[in-house]
C-alpha cells in the first residue's frame, strides 16, 4: 500500500509539473514526495490577482484513500486570514479535505488528487470572497454589501503587501526601503515547512523563488494598476474593516498604504533588473574559471548558431562581449504577418546557476504586442522537461511572438493595454493590429 501511495503521489507531481497551467506549481525536496509544497497564483479580476499563495501538503500512507493534510503558508506569520475558508493559522476549510461540512458528493474520494485540491482552493479566490462565509445567501442588507466591498479592498492590499512584496523582498534580500539587508534568521510565513524541525537540512526549501521573480516581471504593470485602483477607493492610513466572521486571532488587521506599496514594488523591479545585470558580470568570472555552466552555455550557443545556419533561418545570434551568459538574438519578422519587416534585438541573460535560475529575456526595441510587457519582458513558457535547453527558450519566445490565434488566457496578461485591445470589440482588435504594425515599422527605423 505504501509503495502504491508513493507511486500515485509521484505521478500526480509529474503530471502537474508537465501541465501548462500557469497558475499552479508543485515541488518536493529530493525524494520526499510525501511532503509537497504548492503555489497558487491568484486569478485575474479578483482581489487575489497574480498574488503568490503557498501551501504545504502532507500525504499519509493511506493516500489516496484518505486526503492529505493541507496548510496555508502565506499568512504573514499567522496574522493574515486571506479567506473565510483559509485561516490565519493555516487551516484550509474544504469538504474535500474533511475540514468542512459539505454534501456527500463533495467529500473526498480516491478519484480526486493533488490537482483537484489545488483547483478547489483556487476556486475560493473569487471576485467576492465574502460569499464563502456560511450564511452569505441571507447577507443582502446594506451593511453586508459594504462588508463585501471592504473585504475585497483589504484582501487586494494584503495580496500585494504580503504575498507579493514581502516575498520578493525576502528573495532579493532587500528591506522595505529597497536597500540590501542582512539576512534574518526568522523565516516568513511562506518559508515555514510543517516538518522544518525534523528536517536535517539547514537550507530553506524555496522551490518557487525563481518562478516568482520571473512572474513578478510579467505582472509588474498589473500590480501597479492594482495600486492605482486601490488609491482611488481608499485613503492611506485608513484602517481595515473587521468582518463579522473574523475573530481576535483569526483576522486580517492593518491599514491601507498604497503609496508605500507602490514605492516598494518599484524597488523590487529595480533590484530584479540589477540582479540580471549582475549575472553578466558573474558570467564573465564563471567563464574565466571554465565552469561547467559556462562551458555548457558556450556549447549550446554554438549549436543554436549552427541550427540556424542549417535550417536557413535568418535570425542572427551572437554573444555580448564574448560572454556565454549574455546572448543577443536579432529576430527578423515573419513574412506575410503583422511582424513582416520587423527587426528586433532580444537579449537573453543567463544565470551562473542555470538552469535552476531560468534566463531573463527582454526586447531591447519597443514592440506593442499582446505577449510583450511595456519594459520588453516577453511572456513565454518553455517546456518544464527541457528547461536546461537554451534553444527551447528561443523557440518558445518566437512561438509566442508569432502566434496568430492565441487562446484567451488572462494568466499571460503582461501588456494591459494590448491585452484589452486584442480581446475587445472588433474595432479594438483593428486598433491593436495598427499599433502593432507601427511598432514593427519603427523597429526598422531604430536600426538605421
Amino acid at each position: 500500500m505504501a509503495d502504491q501511495s508513493v507511486f500515485r503521489i509521484t505521478k500526480e507531481l509529474s503530471d502537474l509539473q508537465k501541465n501548462s497551467d500557469l497558475s499552479l506549481a508543485v515541488a518536493c525536496r529530493d525524494i520526499d514526495v510525501r511532503n509537497v509544497k504548492a503555489l497558487i497564483i491568484g486569478p485575474h479580476e479578483t482581489p487575489y490577482e497574480f498574488g503568490f499563495f503557498e501551501f504545504a501538503f502532507k500525504f499519509n500512507k493511506d493516500y489516496p484513500r484518505k486526503s492529505p493534510q493541507v496548510t496555508a503558508l502565506t499568512t504573514n506569520g499567522g496574522r493574515c486570514r486571506f479567506n473565510p475558508n483559509i485561516y490565519a493559522m493555516g487551516r484550509v476549510c474544504l469538504s474535500i479535505l474533511g475540514t468542512w461540512r459539505g454534501e456527500r458528493s463533495e467529500e473526498w474520494s480516491a478519484a480526486q488528487g493533488l490537482e483537484s485540491i489545488l483547483l478547489s482552493i483556487q476556486s475560493l479566490m473569487s471576485s467576492n470572497p465574502y460569499e464563502n462565509e456560511p450564511g452569505f445567501e441571507e447577507a443582502n442588507d446594506a451593511a453586508d454589501k459594504k462588508n463585501q466591498k471592504d473585504y475585497v479592498q483589504k484582501i487586494r492590499h494584503e495580496t500585494l503587501r504580503v504575498s507579493v512584496i514581502q516575498r520578493l523582498e525576502e528573495y532579493l534580500n532587500i528591506g522595505p526601503e529597497g536597500v540590501v539587508v542582512t539576512p534574518s534568521t526568522t523565516k516568513e510565513d511562506y518559508d515555514l515547512d510543517m516538518d522544518a524541525v525534523e528536517d536535517e537540512s539547514s537550507v530553506p526549501f524555496e522551490p518557487f523563488k525563481d518562478l516568482c521573480k520571473r512572474r513578478f516581471l510579467w505582472y509588474y504593470d498589473s500590480y501597479l494598476a492594482a495600486v492605482q485602483k486601490g488609491k482611488e477607493e481608499v485613503k492611506d492610513g485608513q484602517l481595515f474593516a473587521r468582518m463579522p466572521f473574523e475573530g481576535s486571532s483569526n483576522t486580517m488587521e492593518g491599514k491601507f498604504n498604497y503609496t508605500e506599496l507602490e514605492r516598494r514594488l518599484q524597488n523590487i523591479k529595480k533590484a530584479l533588473d540589477n540582479e540580471t545585470k549582475v549575472w553578466a558580470a558573474e558570467g564573465l568570472v564563471s567563464k574565466a574559471k571554465e565552469s561547467t555552466v559556462a562551458v555548457n552555455l558556450q556549447r549550446q550557443f554554438e549549436q543554436v548558431v549552427e541550427s540556424f545556419h542549417r535550417s536557413g533561418i535568418p535570425h542572427n545570434l551572437e554573444l555580448e562581449n564574448g560572454n556565454p551568459f549574455a546572448w543577443i538574438l536579432t529576430y527578423f519578422g515573419k513574412p506575410m504577418t503583422n511582424l513582416d519587416g520587423g527587426l528586433f534585438r532580444i537579449r537573453l541573460c543567463f544565470s551562473p546557476r542555470f538552469p535552476e535560475e531560468q534566463p531573463r529575456v527582454v526586447f531591447e526595441n519597443r514592440l506593442f504586442h499582446l505577449r510583450i510587457a511595456v519594459d520588453g519582458t516577453p511572456c513565454y513558457v518553455a517546456p518544464a522537461s527541457r528547461r536546461e535547453d537554451a534553444k527551447t527558450h528561443i523557440d518558445a519566445i518566437i512561438e509566442a511572438l508569432e502566434e496568430e490565434q492565441p487562446a484567451y488566457d488572462p494568466r499571460t496578461l503582461v501588456n494591459l493595454e494590448a491585452f484589452k485591445l486584442y480581446w475587445g470589440k472588433p474595432e479594438d482588435r483593428r486598433v491593436y493590429n495598427r499599433r502593432l504594425r507601427r511598432s514593427v515599422q519603427q523597429s526598422m527605423d531604430d536600426c538605421f
